[in-house]
């Protein structure tokens, strides 16, 4: 009679079969942990993407405000500036450009930040660095000797033993 489990009794064959069955279990592991470290990438450079896309907009929106807002603001604030503090027209002007470049740099000081991060993001170098530690470690290791489990002599403790 044979037990549950499938063993024969005989120690060979059981150290040949689950000798198999972990080397199959350490291939699937690697291959899942392989595409795993892959989807973190793919994961990491697309949120370093969107950080530069931000960065080309915040870039983007300083010079349309700079243009686009410079013969509009450059008078309103002008004639503001003029009722306000009775100064000469030209100085006024001058005073409304300057106004301009601040709001235009504050924007491009936004982007310059989101390039920082950015630029400083590296994830997939990270996701590298961590399968090279990984395949580091995995190419050290050594199989431990295992002992054989023990043969059941008895017909009575096996058929015990499954019935439990």
């Amino acid at each position: 009679m044979s037990d549950p489990a499938g063993r024969t009794g005989i120690a060979g064959n059981d150290a040949e079969h689950s000798l198999g069955r972990l080397v199959a279990s350490a291939t699937a592991e690697m291959s899942a942990l392989v595409h795993d470290e892959i989807a973190l990438a793919k994961a990491q450079l697309r949120q370093d993407v969107k950080r530069g896309a931000v960065s080309g907009l915040g870039f983007s929106a300083a010079g349309l405000v700079l243009i686009f807002s410079l013969p509009m603001l450059s008078f309103a604030l002008a004639y503001g500036f003029h009722a306000w503090t009775d100064w000469h027209l030209s100085l006024c002007f001058l005073l409304s450009f300057g106004v301009n470049v601040v709001i235009a740099a504050l924007l491009a000081l936004v982007g310059a930040a989101f390039a920082k991060k950015a630029k400083r993001g590296k994830g997939p170098q990270k996701t590298a660095a961590s399968m090279k530690r990984t395949a580091a470690v995995l190419q050290n290791v050594k199989p431990h000797p295992r002992t054989a489990p023990p043969v059941v002599q008895e017909k009575s403790a096996a058929v015990a033993r499954s019935s439990a």
